[in-house]
């Protein structure tokens, strides 16, 4: 994913919820809190990859595919 939104030129923030606990806190309240995350609970799925794109103030999470990323055009 990283490499893919690099080879395409999109700026991101890449987070490791392995990292620590702050990282992982943030993950889950996201995941715990907004409902795009509810059909990838019901599926026994953590929610993962998922990309968080922040915009004037609005937050959208996206749940692509590495075929999603390849085609993201800068």
């Amino acid at each position: 994913m990283k490499e893919a939104l690099s080879q395409a030129g999109v700026e991101f923030t890449y987070m490791d919820i392995s990292s620590g606990m702050l990282p992982l806190k943030r993950f889950l309240k996201y995941r715990d809190t907004r409902p795009e995350f509810d059909p990838m609970k019901e599926k026994g799925r953590a929610g993962l990859p998922c990309l968080v794109i922040s915009e004037d103030g609005h937050e959208e999470i996206v749940f692509p595919t590495l075929e999603d990323v390849k085609n993201i055009k800068n």
